[in-house]
């Protein structure tokens, strides 16, 4: 029997993932926490000390993150008792990477064309770097990553509304801000039946989470962001943590922010605080390049935009970090665009930003296994 493509770039990945990670268990495994509360029959967790970035509220302990890693987690958990978050990153790394290779042969893409392109979604961007570390924050991009690279899949094939509405659920539920992208799903499904299906699977979704909501906030809506803002030092006693003022240093942050030259080796390291997407992701680029089909590049690029309007007005830029992990909310959908310009090969620039997109991811990955997290 033949196996696919998409099946060994996805084990491929999870080797490249898991060899990158070095087998490391995060010390920052809130999801597994979560998982364990949940199991317990409630939404608040046994805090162990301040490393653990959790809310306090009404005399208890909260993650503010979405939960869809910890509802990943709970079978392993309820066996197990406490489990490596990191695994879990590792899987779903290796997943959206397979899926990515996936909808590259669906968009009729070369095999090379292709091969270049899922490679640059790796390790050209954080998702790389992300997985191989697994803590609370990243791992919540990865899974992001993963179920929008699926639920891309779905359109390009099938259209399933009940699939692609699922994989989008689940996307948001380890993001919020895709949820933004549920409506490009909806017109992308071009039929009364799918997007019945896909409302179907949205309402239950929609109920759960103002459960959620209600078990730990007692509103029906999610004031956990906006309390910790309220809290952060970076934050403001008052007011949301997405604000205009903050898109200038945003906008630094996504495009202007260069790595630091320091006087001894490695002699150029990343900032804290990031790099900007020109000097780590350059390659993304290609995506301007994707003319046809009309109606999907023009949806495709309403996601980017829509999905990463929260980023860009978000009070911190995902300090600490290496590159702009945020990016990954939208990089698939620019990914996807990259697909479709590839559809008559790469050029030899292209390919050039793209190694040297991948160079510099390798390049953080090893710095901070290096020099930050030994």
């Amino acid at each position: 029997m033949k196996i696919k493509r998409s099946l060994i770039a996805g084990a491929i990945a999870a080797v490249l993932i898991a060899i990158v990670s070095r087998g490391r268990a995060t010390p920052y495994d809130n999801y597994v926490l979560l998982a364990q509360a949940l199991l317990h029959g409630h939404t608040w967790i046994n805090w162990p000390g301040a490393y653990i970035d959790a809310l306090a509220y009404n005399g208890h302990y909260y993650v503010i993150e979405a939960p869809m890693p910890a509802l990943l987690l709970l079978p392993f958990v309820a066996i197990f008792g406490s489990v490596n978050q990191t695994l879990l990153s590792i899987v779903l790394g290796a997943v959206a990477v397979g899926a990515a290779y996936e909808l590259g042969e669906r968009y009729g893409v070369d095999e090379s064309a292709n091969l270049w392109i899922t490679a640059f979604l790796l390790a050209g961007t954080d998702l790389l770097w992300c997985a191989m570390l697994g803590d609370v924050w990243f791992i919540a991009h990865v899974s992001a990553v993963c179920f929008t690279m699926l639920s891309l899949v779905e359109l390009a094939g099938k259209k399933r509304g009940w699939l692609v509405a699922i994989w989008g659920s689940a996307a948001l539920l380890s993001r919020f801000d895709l949820i933004l992208a549920l409506p490009v799903y909806a017109y992308l499904l071009n039929s009364r039946r799918a997007i019945a299906s896909f409302v179907a699977v949205l309402v239950p979704v929609a109920f759960g989470w103002v459960s959620y909501n209600l078990a730990r906030w007692g509103t029906w809506y999610d004031i956990g962001y906006t309390a910790w803002y309220h809290q952060d030092q970076a934050g403001s006693p008052t007011g949301s943590p997405f604000q205009l003022r903050y898109f200038p240093y945003q906008f630094w942050s996504f495009f202007i922010q260069a790595p630091e030259k320091v006087p001894q080796f490695p002699y150029l390291q990343p900032s804290l605080s990031g790099v900007a997407l020109t000097w780590t992701s350059p390659a993304l680029i290609y995506a301007f390049f994707a003319r046809r089909p009309v109606q999907l590049v023009l949806a495709l690029w309403a996601a980017v935009l829509v999905t990463a309007a929260p980023n860009f007005v978000y009070y911190v830029n995902g300090f600490a970090q290496f590159g702009m992990r945020h990016a990954l909310d939208f990089e698939p959908f620019l990914v996807a665009l990259m697909f479709l310009a590839a559809k008559n090969g790469l050029a030899l620039w292209t390919r050039v930003l793209i190694a040297y997109s991948i160079i510099v991811g390798l390049w953080g990955c090893w710095f901070w296994n290096s020099f930050v997290r030994t």
